[in-house]
């Protein structure tokens, strides 16, 4: 017995690998359809063939979310082939290591028109097909353990991903009484190739070992972990789920 109904679409940004991969691979295995949205064509590809070996239906859309044009185009892509959108997964993000004082612009620039706007476009062109085509649905927005707590050198990241959670909790105040639940998921460290950059930016050969000891739970999370807390979030076992901060960090913000 699968989690989802039958007949759903889904898109999932920043889905070539990492969390949004293991999120792709596993709605499909739910029996949705597939949007994988990513500006790294190969890598989306290999995601959705590997769909594809599995049984499942797929499709890749090249998009840089800090685009409102390739937004608009990718929503209106997948209307064109699925007729409907049913769950957005706002996965797309990057990373910064800087300190506040020296963190150069261009850098805060690029960061929070990834992680920030995009997460801002894809909702409203998402949210405006809902409406227009009528039907319900589900947006799960990938915010970070940093969206709960400070964590020096990670200024632009923690600050956008504070700001996904409160874009969140407006969505889900000004659209869930159309049937449009919107939630954020907080992981915590997690196995991905953003994890391994962080590590080497560390500049220390222990840095993952000393991440996850930061965890109570003892270890580093792994994308699948996060995959199956987003299609829960998404399905109808979920209805009465909506303006959430789902917190899936071994236990870090607890301490």
């Amino acid at each position: 017995m699968t989690l989802l109904a039958e007949n759903k679409v889904t898109i999932v940004t920043g889905g070539a690998r990492g969390i949004g991969r293991a999120t792709s691979l596993l709605f499909a295995k739910e029996g949705s359809k597939v949007v994988v949205s990513d500006i790294l064509e190969s890598e989306g590809m290999e995601t959705v063939q590997m769909i594809q070996n599995a049984g499942g239906e797929a499709q890749f859309i090249s998009c840089d979310t800090a685009s409102e044009e390739d937004v608009a185009l990718m929503v209106e892509r997948t209307i064109s082939v699925y007729g409907r959108v049913d769950n957005l997964v706002n996965n797309a993000g990057v990373e910064h290591i800087s300190t506040i004082i020296d963190m150069e612009r261009s850098d805060f620039d690029r960061l929070s028109s990834i992680n920030l706007r995009g997460v801002w476009l894809c909702m409203k062109y998402v949210i405006k097909a809902m409406l227009k085509h009528g039907n319900k649905g589900s947006i799960v927005n990938m915010s970070s353990l940093a969206g709960n707590v400070g964590y020096a050198g990670l200024g632009a990241y923690v600050m956008s991903k504070h700001g996904v959670n409160g874009l969140t909790k407006v969505a889900a105040i000004e659209h869930s009484a159309d049937g449009i639940r919107t939630n954020s998921i907080c992981p915590g460290c997690i196995q991905t190739p953003m994890i391994d950059n962080l590590a080497a930016a560390m500049g220390n050969p222990e840095a993952k070992e000393q991440l996850a000891a930061m965890h109570p739970i003892g270890r580093l999370g792994t994308a699948d972990e996060i995959a199956e807390a987003i299609v829960w979030v998404c399905s109808e076992r979920a209805s009465f789920v909506t303006g959430s901060i789902f917190t899936v960090d071994g236990g870090w913000v607890a301490q």
